[in-house]
């Protein structure tokens, strides 16, 4: 059916404000949001001997595993296997963080709370685990759950489901930018009026055989098997590669008038999103990371605010050689000034698809506490870095009122987040 015009509504929405209510987190240094802040602030490493499979013949033989993570907590039992544990994670992070907001999804409001979680990667587990029956036992002997259970919009669809939320329902799947691009996109839901709260970040658990070694076989990953806990070393010279992680980061997104109106505790604004494309190469920064420079000027400029405001950026820093060094180049090329930053990899390894959600909460975080996260295992600080604060090895107490996050992904795709602190 058509409508008249005089049927559509044309009235359109002023730009609304957008705040964060709720945060779940899980990686290596915890399974709930209070422990893994509480680890990060002590500057805990979570990185050891990879226990989840047999890495001895693997170049690359430590990861960043959750190891106090049992789905039964969260889940039934019987459908536990019917999800790839990405989305064990996706669930139990968006539990405590709807949890934290006091969000009650009613019939009333059900249609304007919606959900955006993405992975980069997805149901590896499941899909390695499918298709060892198939050659062992035949194509009957795939499960029925297997596709449901490694798609990755089901970690979205389960969630949505899970709390009742009938608004958009979205995945991501950008690489490392993946839930960056999913919180951004909410923001951006939220402004123009398609929901009033959006639970969104995004999950990974890509600590698998094929997982690592793909990644191992690019020579990605640092090989640093015998000391683990100091093989995440963004911006130390002596850095080797990155090191995988596993976990999710969830943020509940409100309209701030709507977050008001319920009482709800505020932890931060999110105030500016920034996109970009390197267009350059399918997996290494372009030259000076002038992308990453584009991306972290676009999340300023849709917030309005002078590069000078922030007093925090959470970097991507993966500890990888070149990554590493471009991304410093473009935040010194931006910022013009001695900005504190610090990689949370250093601590949580890389989350790939999940690290954008983790680092938004943990930015938030620290707004919200006004500590400076810091970078561990930075001992030789990379000379063409040398003149850059990268919060070595302890968390600073300070007062700053902005901060940012950034993430970029494999194909060039850059995201950042930038948020102010929250006051009446």
């Amino acid at each position: 059916m058509r409508l008249r015009n005089s049927e559509i509504n044309l009235t359109s929405h002023p730009e609304r404000r957008v705040v964060i209510t709720g945060i779940g987190l899980i990686c290596s240094l915890g399974s709930t949001t209070d422990a893994v802040w509480q680890a990060i602030v002590a500057g805990k490493s979570g990185v050891g001997r990879i226990t989840r499979f047999d890495a001895s013949a693997f170049a690359c033989q430590i990861a960043a595993e959750v190891l106090d993570f049992d789905p039964l907590n969260f889940i039934e039992k019987k459908d536990v296997k019917k999800m790839g544990r990405f989305i064990h994670f996706a669930i139990a992070a968006a539990d405590e963080a709807v949890k934290m907001s006091q969000l009650k999804v009613t019939p009333e409001n059900a249609e304007m709370v919606g959900v955006h979680i993405g992975s980069g990667i997805g149901g590896f587990d499941v899909i390695e685990r499918e298709h060892t029956a198939l050659l062992e036992g035949g194509p009957r002997k795939i499960s029925p759950f297997f596709i449901p259970a490694s798609i990755i919009n089901l970690a979205a669809g389960h969630v949505s489901m899970r709390v009742g939320a009938k608004g958009p329902n979205e995945a991501t799947a950008t690489a490392c930018t993946t839930s960056a691009h999913s919180i951004g996109d909410s923001f951006r839901i939220i402004q123009r009026g398609d929901a009033d709260v959006m639970i969104a970040g995004g999950a990974e658990a890509a600590i698998t055989p094929m997982g690592v070694g793909g990644f191992a076989a690019m020579r990605a990953l640092s090989t640093r098997n015998d000391d683990p806990t100091r093989a995440s070393r963004p911006w130390d010279k002596d850095r080797d590669g990155f090191v995988m992680g596993e976990g999710a980061g969830i943020l509940v997104l409100e309209e701030l008038e709507h977050a008001q109106r319920r009482g709800a505790t505020i932890l931060a604004e999110i105030v500016g999103y920034g996109m970009s494309a390197d267009a350059y190469h399918m997996t290494q920064p372009a030259p000076e990371h002038e992308g990453g420079f584009r991306v972290m000027r676009n999340a300023l400029r849709d917030a309005n605010l002078d590069a000078s405001v922030v007093g925090y950026l959470n970097a991507h820093g993966t500890s990888t050689p070149i990554g590493d060094t471009l991304e410093a180049h473009a935040i010194r090329n931006l910022f013009g000034k001695k900005v504190p930053v610090s990689s949370t990899k250093s601590m949580t390894g890389h989350l790939l698809g999940g690290a954008g959600g983790l680092e938004a909460g943990v930015t938030v975080l620290a707004l919200r506490d006004q500590i400076l996260p810091p970078t561990i295992n930075l001992e030789n600080q990379d000379p063409e870095t040398d003149n850059m604060d990268f919060v070595p090895n302890h968390a600073r107490k300070t007062s700053f009122d902005y901060a940012m996050s950034n993430s970029f992904g494999f194909g060039g795709t850059n995201g950042a987040l930038l948020f102010k602190r929250w006051s009446e």
